[in-house]
C-alpha cells in the first residue's frame, strides 16, 4: 500500500485527510515538518501533503530543506493552503511542488489528485530506470573498449568497482564524511566508476601494453590518462544535461591518482582538497594493482597488499578511509578469490 504523509499543524485537517484516504493509502499524519524529517529517516513516503503555513518551519522552508534530503528530494509534494494566490503558487512550483490543494479540501478531489501524481511519479521513475539501464550499458561498453586495449590489467575495471562498493557502503553505514557524500545515489555512483581509466584510450598501445617496466618518460605518458579522462568526460558533459552520473565519473577519472600528502598527479592536491570519489578509488585501484600479476612483477598476497595500503595511511591514502578499509579488507580478499576462481 502506498504511503502518504500529511503534515499540517491543524488537527481538523489531519483528521479530514486521514478519513478521506484511509483504505486506499497508508496515511501517516504529523503536525510539524520536524517530525516529517525524523520519520523519513525510517520510512519513505510515496507522496507528501504539506501545509504551507505552519509555525517554526513553514511548508516552503521545509520544501527547500527536502531538496537536500536524500530520501525526500524525489518524493512528490502537494501543498495545502487556505489562501491560494498567484505569487504563492509560483513560489511553490519553483520549489518543486507538483500541485496545490485549497483547504478545506474535497475528499474525492484529494483522492483523484493523489492518484494522478503517484501514477505520474511511477511513470517518471520507470522512464528514469530505463534510461539508466541504457546509460549503464553504454558506459560498460566504453569501459570494455578501454580495457580491451589494455592487455595488462584485464578485469581491473570490474574488480575495482566491487572493491569501491564495499568501501562506499561501509563508509555510508558508519556515517563517515556525511557532508561530502550528501545526496549520493550508489546506483549512479558505482557504475560511473567504470570510467575511471577512460583516459587510457588516448595512450599508445606500445606504452599501454609494454611487457616490461616503463621508463620514466613512458610513465609520464601513462600519467596523462587521469587528466585526459577528466577532459573526455567534460566534453561529454557539455553535450548532455547530466549533472550526477558524469560528475561522479569525472571525479573518479581525474583524481584517483592524487595522494593525501600532495605528491600525486595530475594536480598534486592534498587532504580533503581531493574529491572523496578520488580518495575512495585510490584505495580500490591500488589494492587491485598490488594483488594482480604484471609483466614486471608478481602478485602480492592479500595480506601483503593490506599491509602496504595501511602503511601508507596519511601519506598516499586518506587515514579516515583507511580505518574503513581495515574493517572491510577481508571482503576484498573474498571478492578477489571469487574473481580468480571465475577466471579459471
Amino acid at each position: 500500500m502506498k504511503i502518504v504523509f500529511v503534515v499540517d499543524d491543524n488537527d481538523t485537517n489531519l483528521l479530514a485527510a486521514k478519513a478521506a484516504l484511509e483504505g486506499s493509502y497508508r496515511v501517516i499524519t504529523m503536525e510539524s515538518a520536524a517530525k516529517m524529517f525524523k520519520l523519513s529517516a525510517k520510512l519513505k513516503p510515496d507522496l507528501i501533503l504539506l501545509d504551507v503555513v505552519m509555525p517554526e518551519c513553514d511548508g516552503f522552508t521545509a520544501m527547500g530543506m527536502m531538496k537536500e534530503d536524500p530520501v525526500l528530494s524525489k518524493v512528490p509534494v502537494i501543498f495545502l493552503t487556505s489562501k491560494l494566490d498567484p505569487e504563492t503558487e509560483i513560489q511553490g512550483f519553483e520549489l518543486g511542488a507538483v500541485d496545490f490543494l485549497n483547504k478545506p479540501f474535497s475528499a474525492p478531489i484529494l483522492i483523484r489528485r493523489i492518484e494522478t501524481h503517484i501514477e505520474t511519479d511511477k511513470l517518471i521513475k520507470m522512464s528514469e530506470e530505463k534510461l539508466r539501464k541504457i546509460q549503464n550499458a553504454l558506459i560498460s561498453v566504453i569501459a570494455e573498449l578501454v580495457e580491451d586495449r589494455d592487455k595488462v590489467t584485464g578485469g581491473h575495471i570490474e574488480r575495482t568497482q566491487i572493491y569501491l562498493q564495499i568501501l562506499v557502503e561501509k563508509m555510508l553505514e558508519d556515517k563517515i564524511y556525511p557532508e561530502e557524500s550528501v545526496g549520493w545515489d550508489t546506483s549512479i555512483l558505482l557504475p560511473s566508476a567504470q570510467l575511471h581509466d577512460v583516459g587510457k584510450i588516448s595512450i599508445s598501445d606500445f606504452v599501454l601494453n609494454k611487457p616490461s617496466k616503463l621508463s620514466d618518460e613512458e610513465f609520464d605518458i601513462i600519467k596523462t590518462h587521469a587528466a585526459e579522462g577528466e577532459r573526455i568526460i567534460d566534453e561529454i558533459m557539455k553535450k548532455t544535461e547530466d549533472d550526477g552520473f558524469l560528475m561522479h565519473a569525472k571525479m573518479f577519472a581525474g583524481y584517483h591518482h592524487e595522494k593525501w600528502d600532495g605528491t600525486g598527479y595530475p594536480r598534486r592536491l592534498s587532504g580533503k582538497d581531493i574529491p572523496l570519489q578520488g580518495r575512495l578509488m585510490a584505495i580500490a585501484d591500488v589494492y587491485d594493482a598490488l594483488v594482480s600479476e604484471r609483466p614486471y612483477k608478481k602478485a602480492f598476497t592479500h595480506e601483503k597488499a593490506v599491509d602496504i595500503i595501511i602503511g601508507n595511511s596519511g601519506t598516499q591514502f586518506d587515514p579516515t578511509l583507511i580505518e574503513i578499509f581495515k574493517k572491510v579488507s577481508d571482503e576484498f580478499w573474498i571478492e578477489n578469490v571469487a574473481g580468480s576462481d571465475s577466471d579459471d
